[in-house]
């Protein structure tokens, strides 16, 4: 290599090292090792192949970087920084404090150049296949001859922990049966995790394992090689059917006198005197946060090189859309995010029909309706889309040689599915979705959680949503998820009661809510209502309405339910009605709509003076203490279910209209006078 070269590379990678290394000394909290020891990797990545524009960060043709080891943060702030991005040295000196742009992990949104919330770690190997599947998906649909407007890599740098995490297994395995071709992996390779070495824990053979994923593995064996480490990820761009993992070895505080290949670089700060013997070790100066102004010029030469492929690409979109005016004119409003106009002209309305149907059979006929008008929805069940309905008839399989196929299949991997979808959102371009059995949303809760916290719109299926599962019996039965999913911040949870309220949860799902909703649906049929005789299902978006009352009267007593107990709380109703007694019922699909509603509305649909109140859900009891307060009663399950018929189940378990009707009454009973 050039000498000259050579020192400014070694120049560029010290201060990335030693930036990192600053923010966590200053705040007195982060992960050192980790940058010190990939420096070189990630220069080699951003100053030779990757394919970004500092000055417009959300050009839709640049190549996707994800730093799913999280905790090494502040390398890509380092990064950010030098390379012009919208993130001041204040920042970097203010890494992990209040209001600062560098939290103690990446996060989407917040900072300019982030493109994923990282840390929990394997997600953000599964994001990258999610927005790996988005690209190959966009370019099958919209490129043409000579015309390759999406043409982007997606680029990961994974470490120990990550490839331990079973989400990495299920996502590497799917990539590498799709033969996703522009997925690079650059592999940290340090062999210390916190605890001291990976052999205590983790000593498998990573390349073989790789291998038998069919993905196309190299290894690097100086993580300080700038060479090797260019001939590796060019090797791997080269390669157009596997995947790529590049195995670099590295190590953890590079530069360290003392700490250099020791677990306490990996998650404290250097210390001072350790900073210093850092620094001098380097050839470093001793000033925290300085920038060598050779270093500046060098990383900023990615402010015009990213406008130059821009403008070069923007060339090609505009002679494209010459061509191909309404693709050109589709790109831009899914990439935006925009809905086609009419996107839900097709949605049904369903008659009343006392036999009904399950709504998952509803949802299935929305979704494909739906997915007539909107061609960038996209998604898959993890070996269910027979039993969750989630099959988009005459779309085809989204796999290798059919990249334009609507219909993904994920194999029973619902973690990975779930980071997946979060990479296929990130991406931009598509709306996904994803669909299991409700019990099973416990191998989703890590990425549903994220999701959420990104304000990602995607939509999950969850269906055989209750002790309706039957036979299967308690294994197969949910009890407590409805209470898990609705304690996540910012996921919509919609259960709704018949077939026309799952056509309102999917119009709202995709139309109305920000961030993820997730569809709880049940198995078993559902009475289609009359509604004629009750309220609209057009009120769902509102989270609660008032679905019947006696006309004429004040009500006694406040019934509430979801999904399949609205129709019991109906016929409750009813009878308490021939008895003299006025209930109102209130269908209750979302609790996080009806929270959003002002507190006029909720008090006109849950009048605070009515105490007598019964709510009534085959799920845990907690949380509707809120609705019915001290005077009210649960009829729900604090328990698990056992295996039997559904009609049995309902019955033993106290899911019948007497038992409301009781439990009405009792509350009546128990409301004060006056």
């Amino acid at each position: 290599m050039d000498e000259e070269k050579n020192k400014i590379e070694k120049l560029c990678i010290n201060n990335l090292r030693m930036l990192a290394a600053d923010m966590v000394e200053k705040a007195k909290s982060g992960h050192p090792g980790m940058p010190m020891g990939a420096a070189a990797m990630a220069f080699i990545l951003w100053t030779r192949f990757l394919r970004h524009n500092p000055g417009n960060p959300a050009w839709p043709n640049r190549d996707r970087f994800v730093l799913s080891a999280g905790h090494g943060s502040s390398l890509l702030y380092a990064l950010l920084h030098l390379t012009g991005y919208d993130l001041p040295l204040e920042e970097l000196k203010n890494f992990r404090q209040w209001a600062s742009k560098t939290p103690g992990h990446p996060e989407f949104g917040h900072t300019t150049g982030v493109e994923v919330t990282t840390g929990p770690l394997g997600q953000g190997v599964a994001n990258a296949v999610g927005m790996a599947i988005a690209e190959r998906f966009l370019a099958s649909y919209f490129n043409r001859p000579d015309y390759d407007i999406v043409d982007h890599y997606t680029y990961v740098i994974a470490g120990d922990g990550d490839l331990m995490e079973g989400v990495s297994h299920e996502a590497a395995s799917l990539a590498g049966h799709l033969k996703l071709g522009r997925l690079i992996c650059l592999y940290d390779d340090n062999h210390i995790s916190i605890e001291g070495s990976t052999d205590m824990a983790f000593t498998e053979d990573r390349a073989g394992r790789f291998e038998a994923y069919q993905w196309h593995v190299q290894r690097v064996d100086d993580g300080n090689d700038t060479e090797s480490l260019a001939e590796a990820i060019q090797a791997a761009r080269a390669e157009k059917e596997r995947p790529s993992l590049i195995l670099v070895r590295t190590h953890i505080g590079y530069g360290s006198p003392n700490k250099q290949d020791s677990p306490s670089a990996h998650g404290e700060p250097l210390g001072a005197e350790e900073i210093r013997l850092t620094k001098e070790n380097l050839g470093w100066p001793e000033d925290p946060f300085y920038i060598d102004k050779q270093v500046k010029d060098y990383f900023g030469r990615a402010v015009e090189n990213g406008n130059s492929m821009e403008a070069e690409w923007q060339e090609l979109f505009d002679s494209y859309a010459g061509s191909f005016s309404d693709l050109a004119d589709e790109y831009r409003q899914w990439m935006k995010g925009y809905l086609p106009e009419g996107w839900d002209k097709y949605i049904p309305a369903f008659p009343a029909d006392e036999k009904g149907m399950a709504t998952r059979a509803a949802s299935g006929m929305v979704l494909n309706a739906v997915a007539a008008s909107m061609p960038n929805l996209i998604g898959g069940s993890a070996d269910l889309a027979p039993s969750t309905k989630t099959i988009i008839k005459g779309a085809g399989d989204f796999g290798p040689g059919s990249y334009s196929g609507r219909n993904m299949r994920f194999g029973v991997r619902e973690h990975g599915m779930g980071s997946i979808l979060n990479g296929m959102s990130l991406h931009g371009g598509i709306i996904p979705y994803g669909a299991t059995f409700l019990v099973f949303s416990d191998y989703m809760r890590p990425p549903i959680r994220m999701a959420a916290m990104m304000g990602l719109k995607i939509i999950y299926v969850f269906t055989h949503d209750s002790i309706g599962v039957g036979e299967d019996g308690p294994t197969h039965q949910p009890i407590e998820h409805l209470a898990v999913l609705r304690a996540i911040p910012g996921l919509t949870v919609i259960r709704p009661a018949d077939a026309n309220e799952t056509a309102e949860a999917w119009r709202c799902a995709i139309g109305q809510v920000k961030g993820p909703t997730a569809l709880i649906l049940t198995r078993q049929n559902l009475p289609t209502l009359d509604r004629k005789t009750v309220s609209s299902a057009g009120k769902l978006p509102r989270g609660a309405y008032i679905l019947f009352e006696a006309e004429g009267r004040k009500p006694d007593v406040i019934l509430l339910a979801s999904g399949s107990e609205v129709n019991l709380a109906l016929e409750a109703a009813g009878k308490l009605q021939a008895s003299g007694i006025a209930a109102r019922v209130v269908s209750m699909p979302s609790w996080e709509l009806f929270e959003a509603q002002p507190e006029e509305y909720r008090n006109k649909v849950l009048p605070p003076h009515i105490k007598a109140r019964v709510a009534v859900e085959a799920g845990l009891t907690q949380g509707w203490h809120r609705y019915v307060g001290e005077g009210g009663k649960v009829v729900g399950i604090d328990h698990f279910g056992a295996s039997a018929p559904a009609p049995v189940l309902f019955k033993e378990f106290g899911f019948t209209v007497d038992n409301i009707v009781v439990s009405a009454l009792q509350t009546i009973d128990m409301t004060p006078c006056g």
